[in-house]
């Protein structure tokens, strides 16, 4: 019992540090086993193999889920929990297509791209990014916040100066609103771009303050990981 509790739950031990590089292995085996399998013209033998190779790792990680479950303290908050639902939701694609030739049940398969968070549990460096997140999380709300009034406020101004102009890409705000989100985040596909001179001004503003934009989240996460790692030390 006491190994098995090691086993799942102490990554500070041998047997959880082993089995935690076995699992994190495994889950990389997954997800290039599952981009293969999308891989054209393959032979009905090397579908076989990958198929084996999905059947064994969906085993793996259903026995390793049921056991969390068993050995878990609070079994119910664990089902219901972050890691809980990714290890469900990474085995569940295989179990609903069994015997199912659907087309449209095929596109539950594409929650085996939540086997890539399973890792999540496992690596360290990714639990001091959400640590650095976290501590910042209150400030990325608010900024959060004023992006979305920023894109609307830019989609309203952009519509105004250039829906007669060209009718066709603003005809209305929520049109607009993609114009908004290119601009904003300096991405500039250059599919949709303003052709009056109200809206190119207008458009040159937008541009400067969606690199303000860039920075300031930037900046908050950049500072959040400094401190974390002032006290690792």
């Amino acid at each position: 019992m006491n190994f098995i509790n090691k086993l799942l739950f102490d990554q500070t031990s041998k047997a959880g540090k082993r089995f935690e590089f076995f699992i994190q292995t495994l889950i990389v085996i997954s997800l290039l086993n599952f981009s293969f399998l999308t891989l054209p013209n393959l032979s009905d033998k090397i579908v076989t193999i990958l198929e084996l190779i999905e059947i064994v790792t969906v085993i793996v990680f259903s026995i390793e889920y049921v056991m969390r479950i068993i050995f878990s303290k609070h079994r119910i908050k664990f089902v219901f929990s972050f890691f809980g639902i990714i290890d469900f939701l990474a085995i569940l694609p295989f179990y609903l297509s069994l015997g199912i030739d659907l087309r449209s049940i095929r596109a539950i398969r594409l929650f085996r791209l939540f086997r890539v968070l399973k890792i999540l549990r496992y690596n360290r460096a990714i639990q001091n990014l959400k640590n650095a997140f976290l501590d910042v999380r209150n400030e990325l709300i608010i900024f959060s916040i004023i992006c979305i009034f920023l894109l609307y406020f830019s989609a309203v101004g952009i519509y105004y100066f250039e829906n007669e102009a060209q009718p066709e890409n603003f005809a209305s705000i929520f049109h607009s609103l993609w114009w908004s989100v290119a601009t904003l985040t300096t991405v500039g596909y250059g599919d949709v771009y303003p052709i009056t001179a109200g809206g190119k001004i207008f458009s040159t503003i937008i541009i400067f303050i969606g690199i303000g934009l860039v920075a300031v989240p930037t900046g908050l996460i950049a500072s959040s990981f400094g401190k974390a790692f002032k006290n690792k030390k």
